[in-house]
């Protein structure tokens, strides 16, 4: 999201991006001045103007980066070879570990105060942009139909069916403050166990 050539060095860059997301999460979207990124970043106030036009923009690539963090170590885990209900145990896990993490948390916190100001920095997580972590299930929901191991009319409502069984409760009770911290792995793992069951009970193939 550079503005101008000038913006190219990816250090520089990157020292900006955490300097703001340490203010961020420290006092929120609407409390965070430019002037106390800058002092976190360690750069000067133009610096960052080479590099973003506003907090907004700024607050939107932290979205954006956090969120590609969780979805490409996702990606890869559907991509790996093996049966469907360990691929999708193992998903289901670090689907549900990234998104009740404190800063995950702390960022859709912010995202969701300021939603109706700023309704790109909401859909930057949730919406539909390239990427989306619900077509990149359906794809492989879709594929393993091809193979005949999954039975499903619509990959995408299978697919959505399983983000909400891996994340739903847990992620809810974080978001809302009833759970402070991330759940353990045993807690995990059981969500995991669970929901992989209830939809393989769905929508896998018996012989």
């Amino acid at each position: 999201m550079g503005r101008h050539a000038a913006g190219e060095d990816p250090v520089k860059r990157k020292q900006i991006v955490e300097g703001a997301r340490q203010v961020f999460m420290s006092v929120g979207f609407d409390a965070a001045s430019m002037n106390d990124i800058t002092r976190a970043a360690g750069v000067s106030k133009g610096t960052i103007y080479v590099y973003f036009e506003n907090k907004g923009e700024l607050f939107q690539t932290i979205i954006l980066e956090a969120k590609q963090k969780i979805f490409e170590d996702l990606r890869t885990t559907l991509n790996t070879e093996g049966p469907v209900e360990e691929i999708l145990k193992r998903f289901s896990v670090r689907l549900a570990t990234g998104m009740t993490c404190e800063e995950t948390v702390k960022a859709m916190r912010i995202a969701i105060g300021v939603a109706e100001r700023f309704p790109e920095l909401v859909r930057s997580f949730f919406g539909d942009h390239p990427g989306n972590l619900v077509d990149t299930l359906s794809d492989f929901v879709a594929a393993r139909i091809r193979t005949g191991e999954l039975a499903a009319r619509d990959p995408r409502l299978a697919a959505v069916q399983l983000l909400e069984l891996s994340t739903g409760h847990l992620w809810k009770q974080r978001l809302f403050g009833l759970m402070d911290e991330p759940p353990s792995a045993v807690e995990i793992s059981e969500m995991a166990d669970n929901a992989v069951a209830l939809f393989l009970s769905g929508y896998s193939v018996r012989t």
